[in-house]
């Protein structure tokens, strides 16, 4: 699949490059054909990045359900990183589809996916609250993986049935 996204962009930059070098449109068209094919390549990376299955790098829901972890652990060649599979709560009901995750390897993190884990497979849900991490802001965008957040994982409260 990447590489036929990646032979479509670039046959999109070669007819675009084609239309800006030898055609006899006006250069208000031409600028129109630029800004065109730059709007669908920033729609077509939003949609690609929200394509179900891909591990997303964006920031957890603030409420989940932890359903399945993976730590590759940090060696020479990688610096690690954390797979979380989880089902987001919106308005308390789970969300329709889970959704992969990736995040920043931390030891922290890493125990405490491991209790959860152990728990989960004990039969007893998890539920996760994320928040970001409190601090500076400032350029953090510029460097990949400052957007590190604090995550919390508890035992999901047993449900309560109502008397009959």
């Amino acid at each position: 699949m990447n590489s036929s996204i990646v032979v479509a962009f670039a046959a999109l930059l070669l007819l675009t490059l084609l239309a800006l070098l030898w055609s006899r449109w006006p250069a208000w068209l031409k600028g129109l054909l630029v800004l065109a094919v730059t709007a669908f390549y920033f729609h077509a990376d939003e949609v690609l990045h929200g394509q179900w299955g891909w591990p997303s790098p964006d920031a957890l829901p603030a409420r989940f359900v932890l359903l399945a972890a993976v730590i590759e652990e940090p060696d020479a060649k990688s610096p690690g990183a954390l797979y979380v599979w989880v089902n987001a709560l919106e308005g308390g009901r789970p969300a329709a589809r889970p959704r992969a995750y990736r995040l920043p390897y931390s030891k922290d993190l890493h125990a405490l996916l491991n209790e959860g884990m152990k728990k989960v497979r004990q039969g007893v849900s998890q539920l996760g609250t994320s928040e970001p991490r409190p601090g500076p802001r400032g350029f953090a965008w510029l460097r990949p993986g400052s957007d590190e957040q604090v995550v919390k994982i508890r035992d999901l409260p047993v449900p309560q049935l109502p008397e009959k």
